[in-house]
């Protein structure tokens, strides 16, 4: 196994390359965040229990009822992102067919195949550190920020998520020169197997 950084592993050898991008492991960033997610959760459930329990004018339910449907959004956004940074990661995979990719939370995720032939280059994308962007991406409570991205049938496939500007331009540079590689021994074995079934 050779490493990128801290965080991007690969496995590489004739028939595929494998590679995970592991997220920002900070541990005081971590429990800060389930320390909210718990403080969050304490919150909405005394207001549930304030709706079933306490006797309310009309007002007080509808701000109440308000104040939950935002309570819920904030809940679930926050709660995936502190799931993904202890158990999330990054997953691709390079063979003659294309490229594998997977977010994957303890062994849960969809992988989808991109194959070569209808996919665009590789891009990469490192906003000035100086931009709001920049510093908006790199808060541990944005699940964006992904650093590198290809075209396919019309949509863009971005992944790469919160990348040091060295790590995604090495990682680039793997991803295309695997892609080459790969796309090379598919066409021979075309090329083969063309010749095999004229003969």
């Amino acid at each position: 196994m050779k490493w990128i950084g801290e965080r991007i592993s690969f496995i590489d050898d004739k028939q595929k390359t494998t590679i995970v991008i592991l997220p920002e492991r900070n541990g005081f960033v971590n429990a800060l965040m389930g320390a909210w997610v718990a403080m969050w959760l304490v919150v909405g459930i005394t207001l549930i229990w304030a709706l079933s329990a306490l006797n309310l004018s009309r007002d007080e339910i509808l701000f109440i009822i308000v104040f939950l449907v935002l309570w819920l959004y904030y809940l679930v956004r926050v709660t995936r992102q502190f799931i993904w940074l202890l158990w999330g990661k990054e997953m691709l995979k390079l063979d003659k067919k294309g490229l594998v990719y997977k977010k994957d939370i303890k062994g849960y995720g969809k992988a989808l195949l991109y194959y070569f032939d209808n996919m665009e280059e590789f891009e990469s994308y490192i906003p000035d550190t100086k931009s709001l962007q920049y510093v908006w991406e790199k808060s541990p409570w944005t699940r964006g920020g992904e650093r590198l991205q290809f075209g396919y049938k019309g949509k863009f496939i971005r992944f790469g998520r919160k990348l040091e500007e060295k790590d995604a331009k090495l990682l680039f540079q793997l991803l295309n020169s695997k892609r080459h590689e790969y796309s090379k021994i598919a066409r021979r074995e075309e090329k083969q197997n063309q010749n095999q079934t004229e003969d």
